[in-house]
């Protein structure tokens, strides 16, 4: 269950009325973006991650951009984002429970992971083992766009957001990271 209620639409105003008649005419209103549209500049800011997902996915690919996705999501243990992500990974025709992947989504997948664990420990060799396939740029975008993810993960698992329901057939699905056990 939620930790906080979202504002029914005969209560919202202004921009954010307007948002969300317009994300729900479109299709598009998650219950992500319905906790959000409580305050219009959050709902905005976290609106960046849209462009930050394009820039990504022009430089890895979709295929590989849903890995990174997956990958940091799960180390963060965000159940909503992650079966988002699951359920894209079940789209491309991939099993999420045992990805074969080559170097270039390993080092992505290993990036993505490093970033939530602790992004202070992500190593020099990293960076270069990247720049095997990335320009400077291009792994601006991906670090740029893992950091926005993370911030997503935290959102909805700080705040418990419901699980949308087109993602509860795949619920059990989710796995937990484990990292975090140990630590102190």
């Amino acid at each position: 269950m939620a930790r906080i209620n979202i504002t029914p639409l005969e209560e919202l105003t202004g921009k954010e009325k307007e948002a969300y008649e317009d994300l729900k005419a479109k299709g598009k209103l998650t219950n992500m973006k319905g906790y959000m549209l409580q305050d219009i500049g959050v709902f905005e800011a976290f609106m960046g991650w849209y462009p930050a997902w394009e820039s990504l996915v022009k430089t890895v690919g979709q295929k590989d951009a849903v890995i990174l996705a997956h990958a940091v999501s799960t180390t963060n243990s965000c159940l909503l984002c992650s079966l988002f992500f699951i359920s894209d990974l079940k789209a491309l025709g991939l099993d999420p429970a045992s990805l074969e992947l080559d170097e270039k989504e390993e080092l992505l997948v290993a990036l993505g992971q490093q970033i939530v664990k602790d992004p202070t420990k992500v190593t020099d060799e990293q960076i270069d083992a990247l720049r095997k396939y990335y320009t400077d740029k291009e792994i601006i975008i991906i670090v740029g766009f893992a950091a926005q993810m993370m911030a997503t993960n935290n959102f909805n698992s700080v705040l418990r957001v419901e699980v949308d329901d087109r993602l509860l057939p795949i619920k059990d699905e989710f796995k937990p990271a484990t990292w975090r056990e140990n630590i102190k």
